[in-house]
């Protein structure tokens, strides 16, 4: 008993330190910073009429191509259930249905994959990247070159991309600083060609 009270007093030290950490870190950046005093506000209201609680610690990202529309799922409790937040339409995609197999072809991939970049200093505004290519892909893709750099970003432009638009992204970049804050190092973006 004694060990769990241990265990469960470092966890919850260590969360709670290592919250800040991340999203000081991302506000420190002057383009950030202005981020989230123009968009956190209006974030914490969507989630007060959701009847979530602000911030989210974990998401879900549900991305379909055919109808080029991405979903956002947050969870706000360890261990709670995930819920609905809201829709954005996909501005831009290039290619057609079907996974991405070769650099260059243009296509969105569509597999199972999660966010592992912060990108404030995209040319497309912000950008949050997707492990392409996952296991899955290196083994089924052209295996010299499978392409790379997919990232959902702002802006109205895709080369195998999927944008959002610049508010958009803002919204998730934030919602993606504090899940990453909280512990969520692998935010999934499940990406498919059809519903």
């Amino acid at each position: 008993m004694k060990s769990i009270l241990v265990f469960s007093l470092l966890f919850f030290t260590a969360t709670s330190f290592a919250q800040p950490t991340f999203v000081q870190s991302q506000k420190s950046l002057v383009k950030i910073a202005d981020v989230f005093s123009r968009e956190e506000d209006s974030l914490k209201s969507e989630f007060k009429k959701k009847q979530i609680a602000w911030p989210p610690r974990a998401l879900y990202i549900r991305n379909f191509k055919y109808d080029r529309i991405m979903e956002v799922w947050v969870k706000t409790e360890d261990k709670g259930s995930f819920k609905f937040l809201k829709s954005y339409k996909i501005c831009m995609q290039s290619g057609t249905m079907g996974p991405k197999r070769v650099e260059g072809d243009y296509q969105v991939p569509e597999g199972f994959y999660y966010i592992n970049e912060f990108n404030p200093n995209s040319n497309y505004h912000l950008s949050l990247g997707i492990n392409y290519p996952n296991a899955s892909d290196r083994i089924l893709s052209d295996p010299g070159q499978p392409g790379s750099e997919i990232y959902i970003h702002g802006n109205c432009v895709s080369t195998g991309c999927i944008a959002i638009t610049d508010v958009p992204i803002e919204e998730l970049y934030i919602m993606s600083t504090y899940a990453k804050a909280y512990g969520q190092d692998f935010i999934p973006a499940c990406i498919s060609g059809e519903v």
